[in-house]
């Protein structure tokens, strides 16, 4: 009697943690729903459009992950930098000197400040992003994507 009342108790607790047969239940995620994990061929970021927002710049992006600052996140910066300086182990990996970057996980848009406000950008017109991890080292300083800002300047 107690085996056959935890085999109905079992399948119970089986079918409700199914979601049921209801119709409109949406117990299960979508499979195009992200994580902060990279996919087999790495962290990428595209951004997909750049407007002028006052003095600065609104940026728009699509990651192939679901940033999360203190895990996987982005780094923007402008390409006066290169991918290995906007690293927090620059020097020590690379042997460059470490440059400025905004981390982030916002999205999918951004108004540029700090690091990547307009004001900081020197001559440069190419906002640059890549994938870093929560020690803000750069995951791969081979994919990275930037994008010509000029005609929104």
């Amino acid at each position: 009697m107690k085996v056959r009342l935890l085999i109905i108790i079992g399948a119970f607790l089986l079918t409700a943690a199914c979601g049921g047969d209801e119709a409109g239940d949406t117990t299960l995620l979508p499979a195009e729903e992200l994580t902060n994990a990279c996919p087999v061929d790495g962290c990428k970021i595209t951004i997909t459009s750049v407007e002028r927002e006052g003095d600065e710049l609104k940026i728009t992006w699509d990651p192939n992950f679901a940033p999360e600052f203190a895990k996987n996140h982005i780094h923007l910066y402008w390409d006066t930098y290169s991918a290995q300086q906007v690293s927090a182990n620059a020097e020590s990996e690379y042997g460059v000197e470490q440059g400025n970057w905004l981390p982030t996980d916002a999205g999918p848009t951004l108004l540029t400040e700090g690091a990547v406000s307009v004001s900081m950008r020197d001559d440069s017109t190419m906002l640059c992003v890549t994938a870093a991890d929560f020690d803000h080292v750069v995951l791969d300083p081979d994919l990275v994507q930037c994008f010509d800002v000029s005609d929104s300047l």
